[in-house]
């Protein structure tokens, strides 16, 4: 039995949860905080050393890492199309997922834990701005390779990296701050308005 733990407003569940909408899957859902007890008492930390979610369970295997599970979950799935097989195309799709987890996420931290979960230690207006120009700066970026493919992150076809920077995307969106109009970005969002899982777990009013 595939199951999936992890509170469904994460980023990073959400993630996983819109591969598997991808994927026609359907794992049993169970919810709770990052170190809080899930389902019947089931630790996280007993599964994952890290303390965080979400964690897959498939059989014997207990995965963790939200990029690293969308990975298993389309090779599993044998969908090339989201993952392709051959080496070099595949490096592609892993490298745009690599800077979103590298580059994209940490550019946004100041900004986000400050406005939006309001945490103390988040909350210098100095950081903040500094934030929001690393976080610009990055965007900029993923707009230009929009720019170039004029479709998706990857090339032509919807990827994996589709959906790991449509959910940062989203909290840029939702994030409480002046941002400039990014053309490439606004119009690949729209288009992939029409993906399974889109609706519900990117672009669902959650950051």
């Amino acid at each position: 039995m595939l199951k999936l733990l992890g509170r469904s407003s994460s980023i990073n569940v959400r993630k996983v949860l819109w591969t598997c909408a991808e994927l026609a899957l359907a794992p049993v859902h169970e919810g709770g905080g990052e170190t809080s007890p899930v389902g019947a008492a089931l630790d996280i930390r007993a599964l994952n050393v890290k303390g965080l979610v979400p964690v897959l369970i498939d059989g014997d295997l207990v995965l963790s890492e939200s990029n690293t599970i969308c990975r298993y979950l389309a090779a599993r799935e044998k969908r090339f199309d989201l993952l392709p097989e051959a080496p070099a195309a595949r490096a592609l799709v892993e490298s745009w997922m690599d800077w979103q987890a590298s580059d994209l996420n940490p550019a946004w931290r100041g900004v986000f834990m400050g406005r939006v979960r309001r945490h103390p230690d988040f909350a210098d207006s100095a950081l903040q701005e500094a934030s929001i120009r690393d976080w610009t700066a990055q965007m900029r970026i993923l707009d230009a390779q929009l720019t170039s493919t004029g479709a998706y992150v990857a090339g032509e076809s919807f990827t994996l990296a589709d959906i790991v920077l449509a959910l940062s995307t989203n909290r840029w969106e939702q994030t409480p701050m002046e941002r400039p109009g990014l053309p490439a970005i606004a119009a690949w969002m729209d288009r992939l308005s029409s993906r399974p899982g889109f609706a519900e777990y990117c672009r669902n009013g959650i950051a």
